[in-house]
């Protein structure tokens, strides 16, 4: 959501031309997030969010932008996207994949408690199931074997106890996935980014209202259990240097999921080893973005050294009983 293509008013305008959504009243850069062009849009009909896909291919976006329709019809809170007027999901302005979607209301929620964590939890879990049937299927982009070879790329920029960390965890987790366990994970479409800003909530007090999930862009066919995995390393993580995980908030993010989809016996078992693997997956792309970033207007990266030190402590303990 960095801002590496500008757009001019008129360059909006000829856009939203092109979709039945509206004129242009405001637009402005969306300055969060390292990976796609995004502008807050509003028009004399609504309000919407207007993406630019810097990597991603026209190949790829009907799995992201069908995704969000898909659970959108389902009932699920997504940005869901506005076909054009020729029942398009996205046009092209400079030659990338350009789309509308909804805006969500709500607001994202930097210090969440129990409560937050359960109402997450359960709605991770519907979005699993709402997705079950979704027809398109796309191999994690950021996946293991992205994991090996960017790995290379970033390994001298290390430290010797970085880099002997950084190998270790590579190996085990390419031994780990060999093993029977992983083939018998419950798959389908994940989110694999769902962190506290990609959640809003219409209300955080009592009720808890969320309004939605937001960025699925870095969405894939993937282990149910790998998201929730992401998901709780960074809802219910410690306010520490060791990044530890609070057990009350993971207890209810736990409880809140399997209200809705039990986890399988399989899953509970590789839960420690999915943790340290979703670690590692944000440390090397941290160390990535930090260490070879692109060109932006408003882009900043953020600091490896947080899932560094998760790392380090799931290794240690695991996943608290």
């Amino acid at each position: 959501m960095a801002v590496f293509t500008n757009l001019e008013s008129r360059d909006v305008s000829a856009l939203l031309a092109e979709f039945d959504i509206g004129a242009l009243r405001h637009f402005e850069g969306i300055s969060a997030g390292i990976e796609n062009t995004n502008y807050f849009v509003d028009t004399d009909q609504g309000r919407y969010v207007l993406t630019v896909f810097e990597k991603l291919t026209a190949k790829e976006l009907p799995f992201y932008l069908g995704l969000m329709e898909h659970l959108a019809h389902k009932g699920f809170d997504c940005p869901a996207p506005h076909r054009s007027r020729s029942n398009a999901l996205f046009t092209h302005f400079q030659g990338k994949p350009l789309a509308f979607v909804r805006r969500l209301k709500g607001r994202d929620l930097k210090t969440p408690n129990a409560v937050h964590c359960e109402a997450v939890g359960q709605d991770l879990a519907r979005m699993h199931l709402a997705g079950r049937d979704f027809a398109i299927a796309l191999e994690n982009p950021r996946g293991l074997k992205w994991w090996s070879a960017t790995a290379p790329h970033v390994v001298p920029h290390l430290n010797e106890p970085q880099r002997l960390l950084l190998e270790s965890e590579l190996q085990e987790q390419i031994e780990f996935a060999a093993q029977g366990p992983m083939a018998h994970l419950p798959t389908g479409p994940i989110h694999a980014d769902l962190f506290r800003d990609n959640v809003l909530f219409d209300s955080i007090d009592s009720p808890v209202i969320i309004g939605g999930f937001i960025d699925f862009y870095f969405g894939c066919t993937g282990a149910w259990a790998y998201d929730l995995a992401i998901t709780i390393n960074d809802w219910c993580i410690e306010d520490n240097a060791e990044k530890s995980i609070d057990p009350e908030r993971l207890q209810a993010m736990r409880m809140g999921y399997e209200s809705i989809r039990p986890l399988t016996p399989v899953e509970q078992e590789a839960m420690p080893m999915l943790l340290r693997g979703a670690a590692l997956r944000f440390w090397i792309s941290r160390l990535d973005d930090w260490h070879r970033p692109r060109a932006a207007s408003l882009l900043t990266p953020k600091d490896p050294r947080h899932f560094e030190a998760m790392l380090i402590q799931r290794r240690s303990i695991g996943i608290p009983s």
